[in-house]
């Protein structure tokens, strides 16, 4: 074994789940796998760099982010930050290990287990609010917007997102609790028993309410969910988990299905026909009712 074997374990992994790091003076970094890896635009913010004098790799995500989290997501274990003897002839390592179970459906599906940004060059144009998506109490009172911007560069368009919270003192920027889009109507669907759809945007939510369904989905993207969000859907007679078509939206809906297994009557992961989302399948003229179950997901989460 090399002396910079787990070195070479991180960077080759990272490159397969990240894409290409960038060297710095003293940290390479890349895209975080865990918080970065939802297809949009960051600025990098995992690091990596070999600790010479104790012989091992550090990872760091700088926004938080553990190395367990960061380690499950490429598939290794703590082991493989450190350089020891060679394991024993035909043993198994992390590296090779059998992938997650998001992991083994984006497989699957025959997709990308990353999404790599395409560059679209410089900007040129004033960023614009397009949308803006309040999320609501209980009681319909505001508790909080997402909106929706875009800025126009050479080669195309650029969406961001950024958040507001309603306080005593008005609107103020930043986050906000986890609430579902369309609350106080996810919470009726429940009661009624109705179904209800959980998608990975708002935009789609707006698509299927448009075409009479109960939607909702979580502030901040594929990797927005928390349990708290599943918490308010307990109880609900059939939940369809709309994954969109990438590595993003498989493990999103991967995590929302993991959520509602023990808490809802019936559970299917779905997602469009055609295109990556439920706005494409319906622009495309498929119904509702035609939505393609999830190779892997749907066939372990389904409960009917």
């Amino acid at each position: 074994m090399s002396s910079r074997q787990s070195w070479e374990t991180i960077n080759r992994a990272l490159n397969r789940v990240s894409g290409p790091g960038k060297r710095g003076v003293e940290w390479t970094t890349y895209l975080c796998p865990v918080h970065e890896a939802d297809g949009r635009r960051h600025r990098p913010s995992l690091g990596v760099v070999y600790n010479l004098q104790r012989q091992r790799t550090v990872i760091r995500c700088f926004a938080g982010c553990s190395d367990e989290e960061v380690l499950e997501r490429l598939g290794l274990g703590v082991r493989d930050l450190f350089d020891g003897p060679r394991e024993p002839r035909g043993a198994v390592s992390r590296a090779t290990a059998e992938p997650g179970l998001a992991d083994r459906a984006i497989l699957a599906a025959g997709l990308a287990l990353s999404v790599h940004k395409k560059d679209f060059g410089p900007r040129i144009g004033r960023a614009r609010r397009v949308a803006a998506y309040v999320y609501r109490w209980p009681d319909g009172s505001p508790a909080g917007c997402v909106f929706r911007v875009r800025t126009l560069h050479r080669q195309g368009y650029i969406k961001t997102f950024y958040q507001q919270r309603k306080t005593e003192n008005g609107w103020e920027f930043g986050g906000f609790g986890h609430l579902p889009f369309h609350l106080p109507e996810v919470i009726e669907a429940v009661r009624a028993g109705r179904d209800i759809y959980v998608c990975e945007g708002e935009s789609d939510v707006l698509t299927a309410t448009h075409a009479g369904l109960t939607a909702t989905c979580n502030a901040g993207g594929a990797n927005g969910w928390h349990s708290d969000h599943a918490e308010w859907l307990r109880g609900a007679r059939r939940v369809w988990v709309v994954a969109d078509r990438d590595a993003p939206g498989y493990r999103h809906a991967a995590k929302v299905a993991e959520s509602l297994a023990n808490s809802v009557d019936e559970l299917r992961v779905v997602q469009a026909r055609d295109g990556k989302d439920l706005t494409d399948h319906c622009n495309a003229g498929h119904q509702i009712s035609e939505l393609d179950p999830v190779p892997v997901l749907d066939e372990n989460y389904r409960r009917t």
